[in-house]
């Protein structure tokens, strides 16, 4: 009876590590998910793909006043810039497509709330506009980006 449970047990672990060893690695014929590059800026100098050197601070690309304090913000900051840039245009879709690809880099962002909350705002959806600015309330950090939220919250 020992000898049967041992087994049992000896065949759940391994099952359990191959499926885990699995869950790592793609599908034979997938391809992996996109990963975009970060874009490093120095002041006076034109944006670049690689890394700065050794003692070159990386300086975030400006936002349009849509800044985070954490260490992800140089992370999103490229998408969260584009969505602005689609919102600008009135293309509310893909602001709202690469808001959410930046939300996920950063879930608990504030300024992404934000920018959501602006967005949805901006195409005239009040209910999504208020139920994002309430949750973004959730992460914000600053007294400005507080009560920006608070306002959008409040409509």
């Amino acid at each position: 009876m020992q000898t049967g449970l041992f087994f049992q047990r000896l065949a759940l672990i391994t099952l359990t590590g191959v499926l885990s060893a699995c869950s790592i690695y793609s599908l034979p014929g997938q391809k992996p998910a996109p990963v975009e590059e970060p874009v490093y800026t120095e002041p006076g100098a034109a944006s670049r793909t690689e890394p700065p050197g050794p003692g070159q601070p990386a300086t975030p690309i400006d936002t349009g006043g849509v800044r985070s304090d954490d260490d992800h913000g140089v992370a999103y900051s490229a998408l969260l810039q584009r969505a602005e840039q689609a919102a600008g245009a009135g293309d509310y879709d893909t602001a709202l497509a690469l808001l959410e690809r930046a939300q996920r880099i950063d879930p608990d962002s504030a300024a992404i709330y934000l920018a959501m909350a602006e967005t949805h705002c901006a195409r005239g959806d009040r209910v999504q506009c208020r139920a994002t600015a309430e949750r973004g309330l959730l992460y914000c950090t600053g007294r400005r980006q507080c009560q920006q939220l608070s306002d959008y919250a409040g409509q």
